[in-house]
């Protein structure tokens, strides 16, 4: 389980991967939640030993495709609550970035449900900002090029650029299984998911990395 503030962390990479950063720099990341250079890297480097971070060397880091899964998440559970906050309880559009910050990392899937139910099941947040929907599907934006063989067992499982999918288990054994959007289920060796680059089915084209399994 991730803390509210490894959450918040794998927020920021998100949002700067979207607004066109590509891989994001500790600086950046730092910046974002006013934070120390080193306290960023510390808490970067621990995402990126549980696997939802991978590092570019000279770049910075982006999102794994675990990453990018836990990132939508508080993200739809952000939004969702700023439409709340405005639509059901009178708050202003500017006053209620702050509340869906501190409530975005306790409210659990039923409340989230039971809050999208009662909204409409709304697309868009008080800022116009696209919500991931329920399933926090995925799309494949592109797939390293650099293992032949990777390449092959991605074709044969139907994991190509265009793809979309959803991931449903992180196993401890270095697994990532994926269902795909006609509902199978493909278990994707960790070092050939880290070749994978993802981007949510919601947001607009961009280069962001998606996840890197």
């Amino acid at each position: 389980m991730l803390s509210a503030k490894m959450e918040d962390y794998l927020k920021a990479v998100y949002e700067a991967q979207r607004d066109g950063e590509g891989s994001v720099s500790t600086s950046a990341v730092a910046e974002m939640l006013d934070v120390t250079p080193p306290t960023a890297s510390s808490m970067l480097e621990k995402l990126e030993e549980r696997g939802f971070l991978e590092r570019e060397k000279y770049k910075g880091v982006r999102l794994t495709t675990e990453g990018e899964t836990v990132a939508l998440e508080v993200v739809r559970h952000h939004r969702l609550l700023e439409t709340y906050l405005t639509e059901q309880l009178g708050y202003d559009w500017a006053a209620v970035h702050d509340e869906a910050d501190r409530l975005e990392h306790h409210i659990s899937e039923e409340f989230e449900r039971r809050v999208a139910d009662a909204l409409g099941d709304p697309t868009v947040d008080p800022h116009g900002d696209p919500i991931p929907d329920d399933s926090l599907t995925l799309v494949v934006t592109r797939v390293r090029d650099r293992d032949p063989e990777e390449l092959a067992y991605l074709d044969e499982v139907g994991v190509t650029p265009g793809t979309r999918l959803a991931v449903t288990e992180v196993a401890p054994i270095g697994m990532v299984t994926v269902e795909l959007d006609g509902g199978e289920a493909v278990s994707l060796p960790d070092d050939i998911a880290r070749a994978i680059f993802v981007e949510s089915a919601g947001d607009p084209p961009d280069n962001s990395e998606v996840a890197d399994v």
